[in-house]
């Protein structure tokens, strides 16, 4: 497809499509005539450029068309609905930019349209009635955001931490007074009932200025490592409290961070001190669908990543926690509850126990609640898209149990998928609390139009449940957690999985005009990292696990074949090109095999070696899957992959995989992601903490781990030969530089710990948590009327589709047993504080 103009920002596509379309007037007229000849339908940008092709069979004439302006306006569109005569289509210039407008076939004239008009002609396809009601629901939830600030460049989307700080650093230094919310939330901070930072004699800006002048002086007088006890009495006597540091150097740094922030902020100096802030010591994180465990539990139904994401972000949250609690100078003890549900029928693993401790942590536990309804305790798995009936009983004896544990309100409240981001915002509005959700994935983005289409998959899917639950959500969050930008706003091409939410319809239950912006500052990005115990550089020797070499060996070069593996490896001297990932079309492990079959040059540098799936395709349930193997049994044998090619079956042994990739790496081999699209890529993050240079898909997350050619390389999926003639100039290179292959794989490992840790994970969303909870503050009316938007919104849609949901029949009226144990590091204190929410 031929480049095309861009359109200044301050042109609209409805000013430029009318002269466009006239000059190819007689072109277009023939165009649009065949667009709208098949009547009433949705068209998707390839539709729109197979009909192009046809109508204007000349290729000169067409290619000048795509390369003028409305060449670029209908290479923006995403969608056209066809309503004969008319066209209305959803133009996207940019990521999270949308224009629309209609087109009438019959005499090209042009009408620039709202998102309400533009869905009504769309709904009008699949439900004409409805559309033409005047009285059919429609959602507006930007109405309520009126004063909200807002970022604008589509480059800044998932930057809202740095514009909140930005934003305040401004706001504070206005004028005299601006400071005082600032102080009125300073005088809320505190653990259980002891005070913290100042008491109500700062309880204005210039009191506090004075002060900090005074205790500045003081503190600058003692000897930098000076226990903050040696003057805790003299600080309390001028208004300030513990917190501030556990000696006079960090006090020092937080009283003058203070100071700068009331004189002349910026943007670093305010994160850094909303950071320094003893405001978070408890959190609660949900994660309600599937099997929660540590054991046993990866591979049964809706039981995956998400597990190992959650286990590793609490030992992360954890152990940065109890670094800022002693730099605060506290004696607190951090308390995080992952909470689930609880399965009495709990297949083997610990999934029917109440509490768990979670390994390698001190103050983390699993909490498990059962599901109930009218009839009992719900005792089987139940499907994340069964899963809505439960939810609101869930949360109301979830959120009991949490405050009889913690013995008051969580600081931070976390919600995970769309169940989890529902309960946890329906207790967040309950108590009050900060309130952050991550989407993992959005159903909605999974399946071609499934808003459109809802009534036909709502009996097996309940989208209707589900879509509606992701946006309460996502309106009630005070910040998003999200891994890539991609996931908020996509790329130029694709939309992002959240902007899908922006303007949709479920035609015949209600329209969104206006779901979620993602130019707000509530969205950030906070990519996770890899177990750097399991995963760490190949050259740290006196860390690797030598006693899966052996088992390794056998994997990689054993020549008998046998269930385990297939293929051998000739040459066991050539480096080794590894890719692992499930047996899917969008994995395109098949593509990469492919590719490498029919480059000679790559196969004679290198073996390749996979991890993907079944061999035999019966053993397989699923008819994707089945297809992907057969296929790639045809390859081995079109291409004459024996002795060059070895297929390894799935692996779930995390240990040994790790130790897998620094084995590819001692044969200076590389890492290989080819997926069609990917999400974020954790397998990318793997291979790079293992120091093995890596080339991965440019669709999704992947191309904003890697800087092409520097810490390693995109590759174009849809253009195989382009990709394998990449990864083979690589390793010719490798053979002329003998250091090349090293200069990547140190560039990789510098790249992943700039950015992709856990410990640069926590401290972000720790540091989102403590400036989002002063930022709600600020916003704290309109945060309220939208808060009762949704509420209603809730309670008038959402219960009532809830009500479709069947409950399966197999529910025995059982009490769940009541445990005895205590979640690790809690100690009742006194009885129970639910009495001051609840009043029971």
């Amino acid at each position: 497809m031929a480049a095309s103009p861009r359109l200044l920002k301050s042109d609209s596509i409805a000013d430029n499509m009318p002269e466009a379309l006239r000059e190819r007037r007689y072109l277009m007229k023939r165009c649009f005539a065949r667009y709208v000849q098949q009547g009433r339908r949705l068209m998707k940008l390839h539709h729109l450029m197979d009909e192009l092709e046809i109508s204007i069979d000349d290729q000169a004439e067409r290619a000048q068309v795509l390369e003028g302006t409305l060449g670029y306006i209908l290479c923006s569109t995403q969608e056209a609905a066809v309503v004969p005569p008319y066209m209305a289509f959803a133009v996207r210039p940019n990521p999270g930019y949308w224009e629309y407008v209609k087109v009438n076939a019959n005499d090209l004239t042009v009408e620039g349209i709202n998102a309400t008009e533009y869905l009504k002609l769309k709904e009008s396809i699949y439900d004409e009635s409805w559309a033409k009601d005047e009285n059919a629901l429609e959602v507006d939830f930007g109405a309520l955001e009126y004063s909200t600030p807002r970022l604008t460049l589509s480059s800044s989307i998932g930057k809202g931490l740095n514009f909140v700080s930005k934003f305040l650093s401004s706001e504070l230094w206005a004028e005299k007074e601006a400071a005082k919310p600032l102080v009125e939330h300073l005088l809320s901070l505190q653990h259980l009932d002891d005070k913290l930072m100042i008491n109500d004699t700062l309880n204005t800006p210039a009191k506090l200025q004075a002060a900090l002048v005074v205790a500045d002086v003081f503190v600058s007088s003692l000897p930098l490592e000076t226990p903050f006890q040696n003057f805790e009495l003299r600080f309390k006597e001028w208004g300030f409290e513990k917190g501030w540091g556990n000696n006079a150097r960090r006090v020092k740094e937080t009283m003058r961070s203070l100071s700068e922030v009331l004189q002349a902020p910026d943007a670093v100096n305010v994160e850094n001190f909303f950071g320094r802030l003893p405001t978070i010591f408890n959190i609660v994180i949900f994660s309600v669908h599937g099997y929660f465990g540590q054991a046993n539990v990866l591979g049964l139904p809706d039981t995956g990543g998400q597990v190992v994401y959650i286990l590793d972000q609490v030992r992360a949250m954890e152990e940065e926690l109890l670094v800022r609690i002693r730099n605060q100078g506290l004696n607190v003890k951090p308390q995080i509850l992952v909470v689930t549900r609880l399965i009495p029928d709990a297949q083997g693993t610990k999934c029917n126990q109440e509490l768990e401790t979670i390994e390698g942590t001190k103050h983390s536990n699993i909490l498990r609640v059962p599901f109930r309804t009218e009839n009992g305790i719900l005792r089987q798995w139940v499907s994340r898209f069964d899963i809505y009936p439960y939810l609101e009983k869930f949360t109301q004896d979830a959120t009991t149990k949490i405050l009889e544990l913690m013995e008051g309100k969580p600081d931070l409240i976390i919600g995970n998928y769309t169940d989890g981001n529902l309960v946890a915002s329906l207790m967040a509005n309950k108590l009050g609390v900060t309130l952050a959700t991550i989407a993992h994935a959005l159903e909605k983005t999974k399946y071609e139009d499934s808003d459109v289409n809802w009534r036909e998959k709502d009996p097996k899917y309940h989208f209707s449940c589900q879509f509606t639950a992701d946006i309460i959500a996502m309106n009630s969050a005070d910040f998003v957690i999200t891994s890539t930008y991609q996931e908020i706003a996509g790329s130029k091409d694709r939309p992002g999985q959240y902007e899908s939410h922006a303007v949709y319809t479920l035609p015949g239950l209600y329209r969104v005009s206006s779901g979620i912006n993602v130019f707000d500052p509530k969205f950030n990005i906070a990519p996770p990292g890899a177990d750097q115990t399991v995963y760490f550089p190949f050259t740290e020797t006196q860390k690797r696990f030598t006693q899966f070499h052996p088992t390794i060996h056998e994997l990689l070069y054993n020549d008998t074949e046998n269930d385990e593996h297939i293929g051998f490896l000739q040459n066991k001297k050539k480096p080794i090109i590894f890719s692992m990932a499930r047996l899917d079309t969008v994995k395109n492990i098949t593509g990469l095999t492919e590719w490498y079959g029919k480059n000679e040059r790559l196969r004679n540098l290198v073996n390749l070696v996979v991890v993907a799936g079944f061999f035999d395709p019966s053993k397989s349930k699923d008819r994707e899957e089945m297809a992907e193997i057969q296929k790639m049994h045809m390859l081995i044998q079109k291409y004459n992959l024996k002795g060059q090619f070895r297929w390894i079956a799935a692996q779930t042994d995390k240990y040994r995989n790790g130790e897998l990739y620094r084995c590819i790496a001692d044969t200076q081999g590389a890492f290989v992601q080819p997926a069609l699209y990917e999400a974020f890529g954790l397998t990318v993050i793997e291979a790079m903490n293992c120091g093995l240079p890596t080339f991965a898909t440019n669709q999704g997350g992947p191309a904003e781990i890697i800087v092409d050619g520097v810490s390693g390389f995109h590759i174009d999926p849809h253009n195989g030969d382009e990709s394998s003639n990449k990864i083979t100039n690589f390793f010719q290179k490798c053979k002329e530089e003998d250091e090349y292959w090293n200069t990547i794989s140190e560039a990789s490992l510098q790249r992943i710990y700039e950015c992709y840790t856990w410990k640069i994970y926590a401290n972000k969303v720790l540091n989102m948590g403590c400036l989002y909870s002063f930022w709600k503050l600020l916003n704290k009316d309109q945060k309220q009327a939208k808060q009762k938007y949704v509420n209603m919104f809730y309670n008038l849609e959402y219960r009532n589709l809830v009500k479709t949901v069947p409950i399966p029949s197999y529910e025995i009226p059982k009490p769940v047993p009541q445990t005895t144990v205590r979640p690790q590091s809690l100690k009742r204190r006194q009885p129970p504080r639910i009495k001051r929410w609840f009043g029971a």
